[in-house]
């Protein structure tokens, strides 16, 4: 990758790498703010480390506030959904991993796919500011989007006949409450990638889509997973 200095000056310019994490979704952190962990801790410090710099993990609980850190200057990486709505303000990679979006239901609920749930008067429960808020939020026609800080909490407290988000989460929602299911299948595909802003130099934005590419391929992501217990699929080559 040549020489980085000029990289980690461009994409660090206050001399620590300040990488935004979303505690809020499982699947890529877990943890406290003191004590993270997970896949992109994983990343946000081997990147650090090929940069020689130190790193500084920014924790936030949805992924609406680390865009909105990332956005704003307050992080220079980010770890986010790919997603046409935020496209124009961040730069991404191609994605590391790939996870699904998916619905619980009642067990008495006559939904059986994830194509079942757009009718009228159907409300589904979404995370503010989620990739599945985004998703849906353009692909809907006649079901009803409630927003909360959890798509679970909203369907439990406004008694709404869908939740979404991501599956592993769901999965575990569904088990520890009987009465709900989570039906068969996914509405989307998350496809998770590493973010910084649009106005960083050419080379910066090459060295991180080239780094996460080798990451895949060297089993580096993988591991990472492995190591967090997490069972999503890693991204195919770009």
């Amino acid at each position: 990758m040549g020489d980085l200095s000029a990289v980690a000056r461009d994409l660090a310019p206050t001399g620590t790498l300040r990488a935004a994490v979303n505690l809020g979704n499982p699947v890529l952190a877990h943890g406290t703010p003191a004590e993270p962990g997970g896949v992109t801790v994983d990343l946000a410090r081997e990147t650090a480390a090929r940069l020689d710099l130190p790193v500084e993990l920014v924790c936030f609980d949805a992924a609406r506030k680390s865009f909105e850190a990332l956005t704003s200057g307050a992080a220079d990486l980010g770890f986010l959904a790919i997603e046409p709505a935020r496209a124009a303000e961040v730069a991404f990679t191609a994605p590391y991993v790939v996870i699904e979006g998916g619905y619980v239901v009642a067990d008495g609920s006559p939904f059986e796919a994830p194509s079942d749930v757009d009718r009228p008067g159907v409300r589904i429960g979404v995370k503010q500011g989620s990739a599945y808020d985004l998703y849906l939020t353009r692909t809907l026609r006649q079901a009803t989007i409630v927003r909360g800080e959890d798509g679970v909490t909203a369907f439990e407290t406004e008694g709404l006949e869908v939740a979404a988000g991501i599956r592993q989460p769901l999965t575990a929602y569904a088990a520890a409450h009987p009465g709900t299911r989570v039906l068969p299948g996914r509405f989307m595909e998350i496809r998770q990638a590493v973010a910084t802003t649009p106005d960083r130099r050419p080379e910066t934005i090459v060295f991180l889509g080239e780094l996460v590419e080798e990451l895949k391929a060297s089993g580096f992501v993988a591991d990472a997973l492995r190591r967090a217990g997490q069972d999503a699929t890693v991204a195919p080559p770009a």
